[in-house]
């Protein structure tokens, strides 16, 4: 088995709780290399589970077949050791995949990308990301990304490296979602910054549009987040609490409008695509979120004219309705708190109005 046989994942946005891809080598007991390709570092609230499973649940384009496969030619690692496919993770394992020959490698080329810069010291940067830009390169969106346009930003700074993983990224946002990101300038920064966002200790709203209205004024949903076994580009909501991982979700509803409603998410985990699937459980998917069953008309009337309607609300925001409103953190250097918002971007913005002039107009 070859490196090319476990096959890479392309979203781990918003997905921030101990995974890095540092490549880094070490030496076997026969005298050959093995090359770091993927790192997890499991919650303090790990239950026990096979390491094929867990591994399942967090690479995007694989089976477990070729991670027993791995398991067997000794490429799976946990803290520093060598297991096999029915080992059980526990809380805080470590755990690395090792490949016989190096990770494959892409250059990060530097272009000159516009950045909205919300904050910037020696330390940081906070920067509000437009939808439609995808945070890191990956296979089909090797240029035009946020580390793009970092790299050119950054480009004279001699201790920034955007190829350098102890720098950069402190978490990320999907590609059709607005708003704010924290950036690392220094090592020592990225890794104070990750140990608030591990500990659950930063201050994160989201804003967005779902279909519906919950009964609730305010809510909490709990609920294992993993890949979808029929949809691996997808995520679900796991009963039980062997698969997947630890997710929870607060909401408030901040406006009605009939059959949608305008909702502030607070996060106290952040998994990949965690508020859209979360909210899509509970029977209210996000506004025009395709993946997830957002882009129908899913609660109104049958008419045309509300169908026409429905169909300009999709052209005025045609992405998922899902803003990064506020993000706080410590500083690491002054730990000092800070706070930071984004107002709304225009095209989510312009759908608010027209459904509060369809309210009003009855």
């Amino acid at each position: 088995m070859d490196a090319d046989d476990l096959l890479y994942q392309d979203d781990f946005e918003d997905d921030t709780d101990g995974f890095s891809q540092d490549g880094e080598a070490v030496t076997t007991e026969e005298g050959g290399q093995l090359y770091e390709h993927f790192r997890f570092t499991a919650d303090r609230n790990q239950a026990p589970l096979r390491i094929d499973k867990f591994l399942y649940d967090r690479l995007t384009n694989t089976s477990r077949n070729r991670i027993q496969l791995a398991a067997d030619a000794g490429y799976l690692h946990v803290n520093n050791e060598v297991v096999k496919s029915n080992y059980k993770v526990k809380p805080e394992d470590v755990v690395t995949v090792m490949m016989s020959r190096p990770r494959r490698v892409f250059e990060i080329v530097p272009e000159d990308i516009p950045l909205n810069i919300v904050y910037e010291d020696d330390a940081l940067l906070v920067v509000n990301k437009p939808s439609g830009m995808v945070v890191h390169p990956g296979h089909g969106n090797w240029q035009g990304t946020l580390l793009n346009a970092l790299a050119w930003y950054m480009r004279e700074d001699p201790l920034f490296d955007v190829e350098d993983p102890r720098l950069g990224l402190v978490h990320r946002i999907d590609k059709d979602t607005s708003g704010l990101l924290l950036i690392a300038k220094r090592p020592e920064t990225k890794t104070f910054l990750c140990r608030q966002f591990f500990n659950k200790t930063t201050k994160r709203q989201y804003v967005a549009m779902v279909w519906g209205v919950p009964k609730e004024t305010e809510g909490r949903i709990e609920g294992n987040i993993g890949r979808d076994p029929r949809d691996r580009q997808r995520m679900t909501v796991f009963p039980d609490g062997e698969q997947g991982k630890t997710a929870v979700t607060h909401y408030r509803i901040a406006e009605k409008f009939g059959y949608v409603s305008l909702l502030e998410f607070r996060l106290e985990t952040g998994r990949t695509h965690q508020i859209r699937v979360h909210s899509a459980s509970i029977g209210h998917p996000v506004f025009n979120d395709e993946k997830y069953g957002g882009n129908q008309i899913l609660k109104g009337l049958q008419s045309s004219n509300y169908k026409q309607f429905i169909h300009n609300c999709f052209e005025v925001c045609p992405r998922q309705a899902l803003h990064a409103k506020t993000l706080g953190f410590v500083h690491p250097s002054t730990l000092q708190e800070m706070f930071f918002e984004a107002p709304l971007p225009d095209d989510m913005a312009g759908l608010v109005e027209k459904w509060r002039n369809y309210c009003g107009n009855g």
